[in-house]
């Protein structure tokens, strides 16, 4: 391995540029025990590959005789680098770390090796090739065999389910030790990532999907670790805390995601034809929150005003709430940029509604002399159905279209 120039204190480069292709980061804290048979069979199972490697273990704050192994570990082998963290924290060492390379793909890996390595090309290779953004090794996809206890089994399923259901994750495993990264979206996505810690995978992934990145999941065989030292609940209480913290951050629509997927030249999911189909029902479960929402405003207005006041003070109301859910929700549009001319285009199809819907109240009022508040309501209602149905036409093709990158 050619030595980078100029290292600093902490073993890190300051300058990575002769990096080899790929760069196996292994975080460990008081590992003296395990770290140099860990080592040897990862530098052995590396170096039957086609690609060049570099071995980093990153020791964050071990107490241990863990530097001192590791600093032997250097010497040993020339694709062997160990850096010293002085605080504690995976999370923490695999940004730093990664930060700091220059390699092309940013692999991590547990020093317990619970994953089989046989995996680890089908982890890299479509990173490498630029098919993908990151890759997981997931132990609940089809395919994975894994052996492990029924407590770890069920928290491990329980946390990818409440993933799914409060950040609406769509990758199967997010805390598998076993994971990589192109180095280029690892510039963009490391400075969004807050946890330190355990979360660090799970808020990495998420902001990555959120960016329409690609994440490729590789089914792998997992032994459980009977010497793991995580406390399972500690862990599971600050991945909670993590969900919340991340959530109402993208729910204020503070990340620049969408800068990102700018800048990583990526299709959003907006153009992209195969999100049709989420698209839609996110819009449905929307458009039905507001058409029941028109519905109660209409009741409520129409006790104060003319029925067709009542129609038009509740549309509006109803229209930019619409337009602002759909627009972060449905269209995944973050950020404030664009928003007053994404509200303006929305009024401009609520103008259209409008229309439609006083029309439908017009032919009402014309055939019907004195139709019920009720008759009305209905009326109403279902000319918002057709409405919705050319909102959505709307929106997805004139108001949140994006320009196609090739």
């Amino acid at each position: 391995m050619t030595a980078a120039a100029d290292p600093r204190p902490d073993g890190l480069p300051a300058t990575d540029l002769d990096a080899p292709a790929l760069d196996v980061v292994i975080p460990v804290h008081n590992e003296e025990v395990a770290l140099a048979g860990s080592v040897a069979r990862v530098h052995e199972h590396l170096s039957t590959l086609p690609y060049s490697f570099r071995i980093t273990i990153a020791d964050n704050a071990s107490t241990d005789g863990t530097a001192l192994v590791a600093h032997r570990l250097s010497h040993e082998y020339d694709e062997v680098r160990a850096v010293y963290l002085a605080e504690k924290g995976r999370g923490r060492a695999l940004k730093q770390v990664w930060s700091a390379s220059g390699s092309q793909v940013l692999v991590y890996m547990d020093v317990d090796l619970s994953t089989d390595l046989n995996a680890f090309l089908p982890l890299v290779a479509p990173l490498l090739s630029g098919h993908s953004d990151l890759a997981i090794g997931s132990r609940l996809s089809r395919g994975a065999r894994t052996l492990r206890g029924p407590k770890r089994e069920i928290i491990s399923r329980g946390y990818n389910l409440l993933l799914r259901g409060t950040l609406r994750a769509g990758f199967s495993d997010a805390q598998c030790g076993f994971k990589a990264i192109r180095s280029d979206v690892a510039r963009e996505l490391l400075p969004l990532v807050e946890d330190t810690s355990w979360f660090f995978d799970t808020e990495l992934l998420v902001l990555a999907e959120r960016a329409e990145l690609r994440i490729h999941e590789v089914p792998v065989d997992w032994t459980d670790d009977p010497d793991s030292r995580v406390d399972l609940w500690r862990t599971a209480r600050d991945d909670v805390r993590g969900i919340l913290r991340l959530g109402t951050a993208l729910l204020r629509g503070s990340m620049p995601l969408a800068e990102v997927t700018e800048r990583l030249n990526r299709k959003t999911a907006a153009g992209a034809d195969g999100a049709i189909g989420t698209q839609v029902a996110l819009f449905a479960v929307i458009g039905v929150f507001s058409t029941v929402a028109y519905a109660v405003l209409y009741l409520a207005f129409r006790a104060l005003f003319a029925p067709f006041w009542a129609n038009a003070v509740a549309l509006v109301v109803t229209a930019v709430a619409n337009t602002a859910a759909n627009r972060r929700f449905t269209f995944g549009v973050r950020g404030r940029a664009g928003a007053v001319r994404h509200q303006l285009q929305g009024l401009a199809i609520f103008a259209v509604g409008l229309a439609v819907t006083t029309g439908s109240l017009w032919l009402l009022h014309a055939t019907t002399p004195t139709p019920g508040r009720f008759t009305e309501m209905a009326v109403l209602t279902l000319a918002n159905l057709f409405v919705t149905v050319m909102r959505f036409v709307a929106l997805r093709l004139w108001v949140f279209v994006r320009p196609t990158v090739a």
